[in-house]
């Protein structure tokens, strides 16, 4: 079995990214990302396009010797970037792939060779970057393991797959020398797909297994790596919310009115931007059509709950709206109290300046008294 193992490293480093980037990252050129659909698709084909950098092909030690790597970075607007790092491999059979589930060189992990790829390209679009982030999150990878045609055996992918389901389940979960049970074998295993008889995609938690050309597979590993992304995005997005709304809390308690105020605005303005920020990040993973990118995208977002974390992230925006709405009717209710309390205490004065006056009218002419 031949093919590439390929990492996914996603990043949130800045709130929004300021176009046009520039001309070259990383001592690369930046192009815009293209791939040539090979499935059937809608007339009008909507389909996210970001830029990117590919670094030169680096010759690396693997876990069976000499590989030469190949690195691409895309940037997104919304703040992001992805990661792919490729390693290619030719093994036996698929147990042999578990080695190429934690990959390091040189004594670093993949993971760390991610983050500090991920600070440089944030110090090159520091100016660029509206807020960016202060530190990066540990993040895992999603593995694909990707496997070259032609595949000893392969001829029909579901048949194929029914032959080596406990095989692939046992490399997608990880757990190589301990049998599994049929139960977690069909649930791993699970969301499996197909557009031709020759070409296989299964998909689980933290790795998938794709069977296919490799210029075919473009499309597919473009679509994995989009929902990926957003999972991180929705995670960075979600802890951000939490940070504001215990913040809000907080700050709530006892506070003078003009803290109010600012607290009021502050609140308004999180609420807009994060509000856009969502509509963002859900219009790069848009499909129209029943066509298979689609089919692949839905599979991806149900391993990955990514309806689960929308859920999540709207609710909580509706927390924060419904904070802001709390503090503007107390901060209305508190105006109203001194505009009431303003027109008793002039009234209060009106009365007390008239009697004030009758009096002194008294005084400056006194009655004149009966004639004698």
């Amino acid at each position: 079995m031949r093919g590439e193992a390929i990492y996914l490293f996603a990043f949130d480093i800045a709130y929004e990214l300021i176009r046009p980037l520039p001309a070259q990252l990383l001592g690369q050129p930046v192009v815009q990302f293209n791939v040539n659909a090979s499935r059937r698709n809608p007339r009008q084909l909507l389909f996210y396009k970001p830029e990117m950098v590919r670094l030169p092909v680096e010759e690396r030690v693997g876990p069976r010797g000499p590989v030469l790597i190949e690195t691409v970075v895309k940037i997104l607007p919304i703040g992001a970037i992805s990661i792919a790092i490729r390693v290619p491999f030719a093994v036996t059979g698929l147990s042999d792939l578990d080695e190429f589930h934690d990959v390091s060189f040189a004594n670093a992990s993949l993971a760390d060779e991610a983050r500090i790829l991920a600070g440089r390209v944030l110090d090159e679009l520091r100016t660029h970057a509206v807020r960016p982030a202060a530190t990066f999150h540990d993040e895992e990878p999603y593995t694909v393991f990707c496997l070259r045609p032609p595949v000893a055996g392969f001829r029909d992918a579901a048949a194929w797959l029914d032959q080596h389901r406990a095989e692939v389940a046992s490399l997608l979960t990880q757990e190589i020398e301990t049998p599994l049970a049929a139960q977690e074998v069909a649930e791993s295993t699970s969301r499996a797909l197909s557009y031709f008889e020759d070409d296989l995609l299964v998909i689980d938690w933290e790795a998938a297994l794709l069977v296919d050309e490799p210029a075919d597979a473009a499309e597919t590993l473009h679509v994995i790596e989009l929902a990926n992304l957003q999972l991180a995005e929705l995670e960075a997005y979600d802890r951000h919310l939490d940070e504001v709304l215990e913040r809000s809390y907080r700050d709530v308690r006892g506070q003078s009115v003009r803290r109010r105020r600012e607290i009021i605005r502050e609140l308004r303005e999180l609420q807009i931007d994060l509000t856009r920020f969502h509509d963002e990040l859900s219009n790069i993973t848009k499909f129209f059509g029943d066509w298979h990118l689609a089919r692949v995208y839905e599979s991806v977002a149900a391993r990955f709950h990514l309806e689960d974390w929308h859920r999540t992230v709207e609710r909580k925006l509706r927390t924060l709206g419904e904070l802001h709405e709390l503090l503007k009717s107390e901060q209305s209710s508190r105006w109203m109290m001194i505009l009431e309390a303003t027109i008793v205490l002039l009234f209060v004065i009106d009365i007390v300046m008239l009697f004030s006056g009758s009096s002194a009218d008294a005084r400056n002419h006194p009655s004149i008294g009966p004639r004698s």
